[in-house]
């Protein structure tokens, strides 16, 4: 009997796309470089050359070139809904081009060091893949936003967001599933510390702004958003 049960429900599984998503309402946000804790000297390259490697290495798919030969270019400002063909269900979906230029001073491309060796460091913010989720309604797309946690507040300084405003354009949606979308290229938003104070902890917040994005619930009280610490040192 249990494994007639057993046969049964496996019957019904998606391979593309799980049954059960009610837990993901409002999806994780992810940072690179990864850390809780970043601490970085401008006079010493040692404090921060790992994290622009990681950075490298993390962005090197989004090249433009190779995002030219395996995505397409899609129309912004919409979503790029691709229906199943036929009776077949779940058939190979294309995915939009998300290209490393979007990052302008945190694309790596003119600045190989992102800004940590003069003490203006660049983050790279990603949505956790949601398959289906429409983040946005009435063509407003999500945003990022970042800010000192409150005994900080005046110690951030000015943030600035690439692309512009700090947006996931609604074109990189929906997410089909790595099955059915293997070229995806999950959207990013860049922030830049522009003149955030020196030589102290700065404890900072950044979140998921969006008209169709629950903010977060009880059960998860880190959906939606992530916190990390930011220090950077000039004495040598």
């Amino acid at each position: 009997m249990f494994c007639l049960t057993m046969y049964v429900m496996l019957q019904t599984l998606d391979d593309h796309k799980p049954t059960w998503q009610d837990r993901l309402g409002t999806p994780g946000m992810m940072i690179r470089p990864r850390g809780d804790t970043m601490e970085i000297n401008t006079h010493n390259t040692e404090s921060w050359d790992m994290y622009t490697k990681t950075l490298d290495n993390f962005l090197s798919p989004y090249n433009n070139s190779l995002q030219a030969e395996k995505n397409d270019e899609c129309t912004p400002d919409q979503y790029f809904i691709q229906g199943d063909i036929g009776d077949v269900k779940n058939n190979l979906k294309r995915s939009c081009q998300f290209n490393r230029s979007l990052l302008q001073e945190c694309s790596g491309l003119d600045d190989h060091t992102y800004g940590y060796q003069t003490g203006k460091p660049c983050i790279i913010i990603k949505l956790n893949r949601v398959i289906g989720m429409l983040p946005g309604k009435d063509g407003q797309a999500p945003f990022v936003t970042c800010g000192a946690k409150k005994e900080d507040s005046d110690k951030i300084g000015e943030v600035a967001y690439y692309p512009e405003n700090g947006t996931f354009n609604l074109m990189y949606y929906p997410y089909y599933g790595k099955k059915a979308q293997v070229n995806y290229s999950q959207p990013l938003v860049a922030i830049k510390f522009l003149n955030i104070t020196l030589n102290e902890d700065i404890n900072i917040e950044c979140r998921i702004i969006s008209n169709n994005i629950p903010s977060g619930s009880e059960r998860d009280k880190f959906a939606g958003k992530v916190s990390f610490k930011l220090r950077i040192n000039t004495k040598h």
